[in-house]
Protein backbone atom coordinates (compact mmCIF):
# COMPACT_ATOMS: atom_id res chain seq x y z
CA UNK A 1 0.00 0.00 0.00
CA UNK A 2 1.04 3.31 -1.34
CA UNK A 3 0.66 7.13 -0.45
CA UNK A 4 0.75 7.11 3.15
CA UNK A 5 1.73 10.42 3.32
CA UNK A 6 0.51 14.05 3.54
CA UNK A 7 2.01 17.37 3.01
CA UNK A 8 5.09 18.97 0.83
CA UNK A 9 7.54 20.59 3.51
CA UNK A 10 5.87 20.04 6.34
CA UNK A 11 4.90 16.45 5.96
CA UNK A 12 3.31 13.40 7.65
CA UNK A 13 3.29 9.72 7.05
CA UNK A 14 0.95 7.95 9.24
CA UNK A 15 1.49 4.04 10.11
CA UNK A 16 -0.67 1.51 11.85
CA UNK A 17 -3.92 -0.39 12.31
CA UNK A 18 -6.92 -0.50 13.99
CA UNK A 19 -6.33 -3.79 15.94
CA UNK A 20 -2.44 -3.87 15.98
CA UNK A 21 0.20 -3.33 18.50
CA UNK A 22 0.14 0.30 17.80
CA UNK A 23 -0.12 2.78 15.28
CA UNK A 24 1.78 6.32 14.78
CA UNK A 25 3.13 8.95 13.04
CA UNK A 26 6.35 10.42 11.06
CA UNK A 27 6.31 13.78 10.79
CA UNK A 28 8.94 15.48 8.40
CA UNK A 29 10.23 19.14 7.23
CA UNK A 30 9.23 20.52 11.38
CA UNK A 31 10.93 23.67 12.36
CA UNK A 32 14.02 23.49 14.68
CA UNK A 33 14.70 24.76 17.87
CA UNK A 34 10.74 24.29 18.84
CA UNK A 35 10.16 23.50 22.57
CA UNK A 36 8.03 20.42 22.00
CA UNK A 37 7.07 18.39 25.13
CA UNK A 38 4.79 14.88 24.67
CA UNK A 39 1.84 16.60 26.60
CA UNK A 40 1.71 19.18 23.97
CA UNK A 41 0.40 16.71 21.58
CA UNK A 42 -1.57 15.03 24.25
CA UNK A 43 -3.79 17.63 25.05
CA UNK A 44 -5.04 17.56 21.28
CA UNK A 45 -5.72 13.88 21.14
CA UNK A 46 -7.39 13.71 24.65
CA UNK A 47 -10.27 15.48 22.72
CA UNK A 48 -10.14 12.86 20.25
CA UNK A 49 -9.93 9.69 22.41
CA UNK A 50 -12.93 7.08 22.37
CA UNK A 51 -14.93 6.31 25.49
CA UNK A 52 -15.63 9.79 26.36
CA UNK A 53 -19.66 9.75 26.35
CA UNK A 54 -22.24 7.46 25.38
CA UNK A 55 -22.43 8.43 22.01
CA UNK A 56 -19.06 7.40 20.83
CA UNK A 57 -17.42 4.31 20.72
CA UNK A 58 -17.21 2.43 24.02
CA UNK A 59 -13.62 1.45 23.18
CA UNK A 60 -11.15 2.51 26.13
CA UNK A 61 -7.46 3.65 24.86
CA UNK A 62 -6.01 6.03 26.88
CA UNK A 63 -4.62 7.23 23.64
CA UNK A 64 -0.65 8.03 25.28
CA UNK A 65 1.55 9.18 22.81
CA UNK A 66 5.40 8.62 22.89
CA UNK A 67 7.82 10.97 21.13
CA UNK A 68 10.88 8.60 20.10
CA UNK A 69 12.77 10.88 17.83
CA UNK A 70 13.42 14.03 16.88
CA UNK A 71 13.99 16.09 20.08
CA UNK A 72 16.71 16.85 21.72
CA UNK A 73 17.21 18.03 25.49
CA UNK A 74 19.92 18.58 28.10
CA UNK A 75 21.10 20.89 30.98
CA UNK A 76 21.56 23.95 28.40
CA UNK A 77 17.80 24.04 27.72
CA UNK A 78 14.68 24.50 29.16
CA UNK A 79 13.05 21.48 27.90
CA UNK A 80 12.90 19.09 24.15
CA UNK A 81 13.55 20.96 21.70
CA UNK A 82 12.74 19.68 17.79
CA UNK A 83 16.13 19.47 16.36
CA UNK A 84 14.94 19.63 12.24
CA UNK A 85 15.09 15.65 11.72
CA UNK A 86 11.74 13.81 11.28
CA UNK A 87 9.91 13.46 14.71
CA UNK A 88 8.39 9.96 15.26
CA UNK A 89 5.81 9.66 17.50
CA UNK A 90 3.96 6.44 18.57
CA UNK A 91 0.38 5.40 20.37
CA UNK A 92 0.11 1.77 21.37
CA UNK A 93 -3.72 0.16 20.93
CA UNK A 94 -4.54 -1.30 23.95
CA UNK A 95 -8.20 -2.41 24.24
CA UNK A 96 -8.97 -4.44 20.96
CA UNK A 97 -11.07 -7.03 20.34
CA UNK A 98 -10.65 -8.63 17.49
CA UNK A 99 -12.61 -11.73 18.48
CA UNK A 100 -15.88 -8.78 17.62
CA UNK A 101 -15.29 -9.29 13.71
CA UNK A 102 -15.25 -13.28 13.31
CA UNK A 103 -18.47 -13.17 12.14
CA UNK A 104 -17.08 -11.01 8.78
CA UNK A 105 -14.07 -12.23 8.26
CA UNK A 106 -14.91 -13.58 4.80
CA UNK A 107 -18.28 -10.93 4.63
CA UNK A 108 -18.10 -7.05 3.09
CA UNK A 109 -19.69 -5.03 4.74
CA UNK A 110 -22.31 -2.43 3.28
CA UNK A 111 -20.53 0.80 2.56
CA UNK A 112 -17.63 -0.10 4.21
CA UNK A 113 -13.64 -0.32 2.08
CA UNK A 114 -13.52 -4.24 2.92
CA UNK A 115 -15.21 -4.84 -0.87
CA UNK A 116 -12.59 -2.75 -2.58
CA UNK A 117 -9.58 -3.39 -0.44
CA UNK A 118 -10.09 -7.12 -1.22
CA UNK A 119 -10.65 -6.30 -4.83
CA UNK A 120 -6.87 -4.05 -4.59
CA UNK A 121 -5.27 -5.96 -2.71
CA UNK A 122 -6.53 -9.41 -2.12
CA UNK A 123 -5.74 -9.54 1.10
CA UNK A 124 -7.40 -7.15 4.07
CA UNK A 125 -7.34 -6.95 7.89
CA UNK A 126 -11.40 -7.55 8.59
CA UNK A 127 -10.58 -6.42 12.45
CA UNK A 128 -11.83 -2.76 12.32
CA UNK A 129 -10.53 -2.71 8.68
CA UNK A 130 -6.78 -2.41 9.29
CA UNK A 131 -6.18 0.97 7.87
CA UNK A 132 -9.38 2.13 6.60
CA UNK A 133 -10.36 2.54 10.38
CA UNK A 134 -10.96 5.83 12.01
CA UNK A 135 -8.35 4.80 14.23
CA UNK A 136 -5.94 5.67 12.08
CA UNK A 137 -6.88 9.67 12.73
CA UNK A 138 -5.81 9.28 16.17
CA UNK A 139 -2.55 9.68 14.17
CA UNK A 140 -3.11 12.89 12.17
CA UNK A 141 -4.31 14.47 15.74
CA UNK A 142 -0.63 13.93 16.64
CA UNK A 143 0.57 15.29 13.58
CA UNK A 144 -1.61 17.93 13.93
CA UNK A 145 -0.34 18.83 17.45
CA UNK A 146 3.01 19.16 16.08
CA UNK A 147 1.78 21.32 13.64
CA UNK A 148 -0.14 23.45 15.94
CA UNK A 149 3.53 24.36 17.69
CA UNK A 150 4.78 25.61 14.78
CA UNK A 151 2.18 27.73 13.81
CA UNK A 152 2.28 29.13 17.60
CA UNK A 153 6.15 30.00 17.08
CA UNK A 154 5.51 31.23 13.51
CA UNK A 155 2.13 32.93 13.42
CA UNK A 156 0.70 33.51 16.71
CA UNK A 157 -2.25 34.80 15.29
CA UNK A 158 -4.03 31.65 13.89
CA UNK A 159 -6.40 30.36 15.80
CA UNK A 160 -8.45 26.89 14.23
CA UNK A 161 -11.90 25.83 15.69
CA UNK A 162 -13.47 23.35 14.37
CA UNK A 163 -17.79 22.85 15.41
CA UNK A 164 -20.49 19.83 14.69
CA UNK A 165 -23.24 21.64 13.16
CA UNK A 166 -25.44 18.96 11.80
CA UNK A 167 -26.28 15.40 12.99
CA UNK A 168 -28.71 13.99 10.21
CA UNK A 169 -30.87 15.73 9.30
CA UNK A 170 -31.05 17.99 12.16
CA UNK A 171 -28.56 21.27 11.84
CA UNK A 172 -28.17 24.34 13.96
CA UNK A 173 -28.82 27.50 14.10
CA UNK A 174 -26.20 29.55 12.96
CA UNK A 175 -27.54 32.59 14.68
CA UNK A 176 -26.77 30.77 18.07
CA UNK A 177 -23.37 30.26 17.67
CA UNK A 178 -21.51 30.48 20.63
CA UNK A 179 -18.07 29.01 20.42
CA UNK A 180 -17.97 28.74 24.57
CA UNK A 181 -20.70 26.50 23.77
CA UNK A 182 -18.65 23.82 22.11
CA UNK A 183 -16.73 22.79 25.37
CA UNK A 184 -19.71 21.68 27.45
CA UNK A 185 -21.29 19.03 25.35
CA UNK A 186 -20.18 16.13 23.97
CA UNK A 187 -20.66 17.19 20.40
CA UNK A 188 -18.64 20.39 19.78
CA UNK A 189 -21.93 21.46 18.66
CA UNK A 190 -21.66 25.70 18.98
CA UNK A 191 -25.62 25.81 19.63
CA UNK A 192 -26.83 24.78 23.14
CA UNK A 193 -30.31 24.14 22.31
CA UNK A 194 -29.12 21.70 19.28
CA UNK A 195 -27.30 19.82 21.78
CA UNK A 196 -29.95 19.01 23.98
CA UNK A 197 -31.88 17.72 20.99
CA UNK A 198 -28.66 15.69 19.88
CA UNK A 199 -28.67 13.69 23.42
CA UNK A 200 -31.87 12.04 22.61
CA UNK A 201 -31.68 11.75 18.91
CA UNK A 202 -28.26 9.73 19.39
CA UNK A 203 -29.43 8.21 22.06
CA UNK A 204 -32.63 6.51 19.88
CA UNK A 205 -30.53 5.68 16.78
CA UNK A 206 -28.09 3.42 19.53
CA UNK A 207 -31.01 2.01 20.61
CA UNK A 208 -31.98 1.22 16.84
CA UNK A 209 -28.73 -0.68 15.96
CA UNK A 210 -28.43 2.10 13.72
CA UNK A 211 -25.81 5.10 12.89
CA UNK A 212 -26.09 8.98 11.30
CA UNK A 213 -24.00 11.23 9.24
CA UNK A 214 -22.71 14.93 10.10
CA UNK A 215 -21.44 18.08 8.91
CA UNK A 216 -18.68 19.41 10.57
CA UNK A 217 -17.66 23.41 10.20
CA UNK A 218 -13.82 24.36 10.50
CA UNK A 219 -12.66 27.69 10.79
CA UNK A 220 -9.05 29.51 11.12
CA UNK A 221 -8.76 32.93 11.95
CA UNK A 222 -5.61 35.11 12.13
CA UNK A 223 -4.42 33.09 8.66
CA UNK A 224 -1.84 35.65 7.22
CA UNK A 225 -2.76 36.82 3.27
CA UNK A 226 -1.09 35.54 0.74
CA UNK A 227 -0.47 31.97 1.71
CA UNK A 228 -1.22 29.73 -1.52
CA UNK A 229 -0.04 29.32 -5.11
CA UNK A 230 -2.45 30.22 -8.15
CA UNK A 231 -2.88 26.99 -9.95
CA UNK A 232 -1.65 23.40 -8.75
CA UNK A 233 -1.05 24.83 -5.03
CA UNK A 234 -4.55 26.22 -4.11
CA UNK A 235 -4.70 26.66 -0.50
CA UNK A 236 -8.46 25.50 -0.65
CA UNK A 237 -7.91 23.09 -3.11
CA UNK A 238 -4.79 21.57 0.11
CA UNK A 239 -7.49 22.23 2.26
CA UNK A 240 -10.39 20.45 0.39
CA UNK A 241 -7.83 17.15 -0.08
CA UNK A 242 -6.80 17.68 3.25
CA UNK A 243 -10.62 16.67 4.60
CA UNK A 244 -11.83 14.49 2.11
CA UNK A 245 -8.95 12.36 3.31
CA UNK A 246 -10.30 12.11 6.63
CA UNK A 247 -12.32 8.43 6.90
CA UNK A 248 -15.85 8.31 5.61
CA UNK A 249 -15.99 11.98 4.29
CA UNK A 250 -17.80 11.92 1.42
CA UNK A 251 -18.23 16.07 0.59
CA UNK A 252 -16.32 18.97 1.04
CA UNK A 253 -17.29 22.63 0.56
CA UNK A 254 -15.11 26.16 1.25
CA UNK A 255 -17.18 29.35 2.03
CA UNK A 256 -20.64 28.82 0.95
CA UNK A 257 -19.67 25.73 -1.01
CA UNK A 258 -22.55 24.37 -3.22
CA UNK A 259 -24.97 27.30 -1.90
CA UNK A 260 -22.68 29.55 -4.16
CA UNK A 261 -24.24 28.07 -7.01
CA UNK A 262 -27.71 29.87 -6.16
CA UNK A 263 -26.58 33.15 -5.93
CA UNK A 264 -26.27 35.66 -8.26
CA UNK A 265 -22.66 37.31 -9.14
CA UNK A 266 -23.54 40.41 -7.12
CA UNK A 267 -24.46 38.85 -3.99
CA UNK A 268 -21.35 36.38 -4.28
CA UNK A 269 -18.78 39.08 -4.62
CA UNK A 270 -16.96 40.07 -1.77
CA UNK A 271 -17.36 43.81 -1.89
CA UNK A 272 -14.08 45.61 -0.59
CA UNK A 273 -13.47 49.16 0.84
CA UNK A 274 -11.04 50.34 2.55
CA UNK A 275 -11.15 50.89 6.08
CA UNK A 276 -8.98 52.93 9.06
CA UNK A 277 -6.87 49.73 9.31
CA UNK A 278 -6.63 48.98 5.44
CA UNK A 279 -8.99 47.16 3.23
CA UNK A 280 -12.01 45.63 4.81
CA UNK A 281 -14.34 42.89 2.97
CA UNK A 282 -18.14 43.48 3.57
CA UNK A 283 -19.19 39.19 3.40
CA UNK A 284 -16.76 36.44 3.15
CA UNK A 285 -18.40 34.40 0.46
CA UNK A 286 -15.33 33.03 -0.71
CA UNK A 287 -14.34 31.19 3.11
CA UNK A 288 -11.01 33.63 3.11
CA UNK A 289 -9.46 32.40 -0.28
CA UNK A 290 -9.74 34.19 -3.84
CA UNK A 291 -7.63 32.59 -7.14
CA UNK A 292 -6.26 29.97 -4.44
CA UNK A 293 -4.53 32.28 -2.51
CA UNK A 294 -6.07 33.57 1.28
CA UNK A 295 -7.10 36.84 2.06
CA UNK A 296 -6.97 37.58 5.48
CA UNK A 297 -10.28 36.99 5.62
CA UNK A 298 -11.18 33.63 8.62
CA UNK A 299 -10.84 30.47 6.32
CA UNK A 300 -14.01 28.50 6.46
CA UNK A 301 -14.21 24.41 5.29
CA UNK A 302 -16.89 22.06 6.20
CA UNK A 303 -16.98 18.29 5.29
CA UNK A 304 -19.69 16.05 5.41
CA UNK A 305 -19.41 12.94 7.14
CA UNK A 306 -21.15 9.33 6.21
CA UNK A 307 -22.95 7.46 8.22
CA UNK A 308 -20.85 5.05 10.56
CA UNK A 309 -21.09 1.37 8.26
CA UNK A 310 -20.21 -0.65 11.01
CA UNK A 311 -23.98 -1.03 12.01
CA UNK A 312 -26.32 -3.63 14.18
CA UNK A 313 -29.32 -3.34 11.41
CA UNK A 314 -28.71 -6.57 9.10
CA UNK A 315 -27.83 -5.23 5.87
CA UNK A 316 -27.35 -7.63 2.42
CA UNK A 317 -24.23 -8.37 1.12
CA UNK A 318 -21.80 -11.36 -0.55
CA UNK A 319 -18.88 -13.17 1.18
CA UNK A 320 -15.35 -13.74 -1.17
CA UNK A 321 -16.94 -16.46 -2.49
CA UNK A 322 -19.69 -14.75 -4.05
CA UNK A 323 -22.47 -16.19 -1.83
CA UNK A 324 -25.54 -13.75 -0.71
CA UNK A 325 -25.82 -13.65 3.00
CA UNK A 326 -27.27 -10.85 5.54
CA UNK A 327 -24.81 -9.12 7.61
CA UNK A 328 -24.69 -7.04 11.17
CA UNK A 329 -21.12 -5.98 12.60
CA UNK A 330 -20.92 -6.74 16.17
CA UNK A 331 -18.29 -4.69 18.40
CA UNK A 332 -18.19 -1.35 19.79
CA UNK A 333 -18.68 1.59 17.29
CA UNK A 334 -19.32 5.11 17.05
CA UNK A 335 -22.88 5.52 15.95
CA UNK A 336 -21.91 9.21 14.44
CA UNK A 337 -18.60 9.01 13.77
CA UNK A 338 -18.62 12.51 12.73
CA UNK A 339 -18.30 13.78 16.42
CA UNK A 340 -14.60 12.69 16.70
CA UNK A 341 -14.14 14.02 13.51
CA UNK A 342 -13.90 17.71 14.80
CA UNK A 343 -10.23 17.32 16.40
CA UNK A 344 -9.33 15.46 13.30
CA UNK A 345 -10.77 18.19 11.07
CA UNK A 346 -8.69 21.04 13.42
CA UNK A 347 -5.72 18.58 12.69
CA UNK A 348 -5.54 18.46 9.01
CA UNK A 349 -6.10 22.30 8.75
CA UNK A 350 -3.24 22.90 11.14
CA UNK A 351 -0.78 20.75 8.92
CA UNK A 352 -1.86 22.62 5.61
CA UNK A 353 -1.68 26.10 7.50
CA UNK A 354 1.75 25.16 8.43
CA UNK A 355 2.66 23.53 4.92
CA UNK A 356 1.75 26.61 3.28
CA UNK A 357 3.06 28.97 5.82
CA UNK A 358 6.65 27.28 4.74
CA UNK A 359 6.33 27.20 1.15
CA UNK A 360 5.53 30.89 1.26
CA UNK A 361 8.12 32.01 3.62
CA UNK A 362 10.61 29.58 1.14
CA UNK A 363 9.19 31.32 -2.31
CA UNK A 364 8.90 34.93 -1.17
CA UNK A 365 10.09 35.49 2.80
CA UNK A 366 8.26 38.06 4.38
CA UNK A 367 7.63 40.10 1.01
CA UNK A 368 3.83 40.75 0.52
CA UNK A 369 2.19 43.22 -1.73
CA UNK A 370 0.95 46.56 0.10
CA UNK A 371 -2.15 48.35 -0.69
CA UNK A 372 -2.97 52.39 0.12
Amino acid sequence: MSINSFGRIFRFMTWGESHGPALGVVVDGCPSGLLLRAEDVQHWLDRRRPGQSRHTTQRREPDRVKILSGLFEDERTDGPRTTGTSLSLMIENVDQRSKDYSDIRDAFRPGHADFAYHLKYGVRDYRGGGRSSARETAARVAAGGVARIALSALAPSVQIRGALIQIGKDRIDPEAWDWAETEQNDFWCPDAAAAARWVDLMDATRKSGDSLGAVIEVRMSGVPAGLGAPVYGKLDQDLAAAMMSINAVKGVEIGDGFAAAALSGAENADEIRMGADGPEFLSNHAGGVLGGISTGQELVVRFAVKPTSSILTPRRTIDVTGRERELLTKGRHDPCVGIRAVPVGEAMAACVLLDHLLLHRGQLGENQGRIG
